[in-house]
């Protein structure tokens, strides 16, 4: 959880982990250098996250072969190199103390996984995670709450899984609980779909107007006189209301200024394009 400072003389030695020589086990890593539980870091103090919620947190994740999996504030890197081990992911681990990146780096060669991780001395604060289809995180709510905006940033669809601790008032998408092993909580970036669209159909005239408005993955927010209620789950979205004693579904992927969506009333749909009007 957290990043370390470590005295130069185990730096010394963990650099022989850098590179480690074929053959190099766990054992060898843990006899250069052994983190301690609550040791004194930038933000936070370093705990480990239980071994047990680890593949339980990346299967919350739906982590798969396909994904790029970045861990920020690393530790140990046990999350990265298990992502990489279990699910064939690719992974970054960002964390700030350098001897815990040496000792991350020494177990990814010792657990045959080092060519698909990577591990790097940053602020998590300073660094690009923008190309992550998964993060995951075990920080305190303090620097949880700094890194949100952040996190809401990246592409929609983006998985986070966060040990521990949710993302404030951003209810999550999911939740499990380990007795005596922690929490972990899911959450997946929503598009941006708060604004005034024009919903028209395809090959005709017919038109309406949705005003929305966003809280993380809830929309709200009007059709004429009446009341929209929908979510999002990435960039699809899905919402309703009533037209007179008719009930209209919406479903739809958002990108960018535009919504492809199907309109549904009772048992017809149609195909609708809604475009976000500009500021007036």
């Amino acid at each position: 959880m957290a990043e370390n400072r470590s005295v130069p003389f185990v730096l010394a030695l963990l650099l022989g982990c850098a590179a480690p020589a074929h053959g190099q086990t766990r054992a060898d890593c843990e006899r250069a250098y052994t983190p301690q539980r609550a040791q004194e870091g930038k933000d936070v103090i370093w705990e480990p996250i239980e071994d047990s919620m680890v593949g339980r947190m990346l299967e919350m994740a739906r982590v798969t072969a396909a994904d790029k999996v970045y861990d920020l504030g690393s530790g140990d890197g046990k999350i990265v190199i298990a992502a990489a081990k279990q699910f064939g992911a690719t992974g970054v681990g960002i964390e700030y103390d350098a001897g815990l990146v040496l000792h991350s780096r020494c177990l990814a060669h010792a657990e045959g996984v080092a060519d698909r991780v990577t591990f790097i001395q940053a602020d998590i604060f300073e660094s690009d995670f923008s190309d992550a289809t998964v993060v995951t995180l075990y920080l305190t709510p303090n620097v949880l709450k700094r890194l949100l905006p952040s996190l809401l940033a990246l592409p929609p669809g983006t998985r986070i899984a966060s040990y521990s601790f949710g993302l404030g008032d951003w209810e999550p998408d999911g939740h499990i609980d380990s007795l005596g092993d922690g929490s972990a909580y899911f959450f997946i970036v929503p598009a941006k779909a708060a604004g005034a669209w024009t919903f028209r159909r395809a090959n005709g005239a017919e038109a309406f107007d949705v005003d929305l408005e966003q809280t993380y993955q809830k929309v709200a927010g009007s059709a004429g006189s009446a009341r929209v209620v929908g979510s999002l789950r990435g960039n699809e979205i899905n919402f309703g209301f009533m037209q007179g004693a008719e009930k209209v579904r919406v479903e739809g992927i958002v990108e960018a200024d535009r919504i492809s969506a199907t309109v549904i009333r009772g048992e017809t749909s149609a195909r609708y394009v809604a475009t976000r009007k500009g500021p007036e």
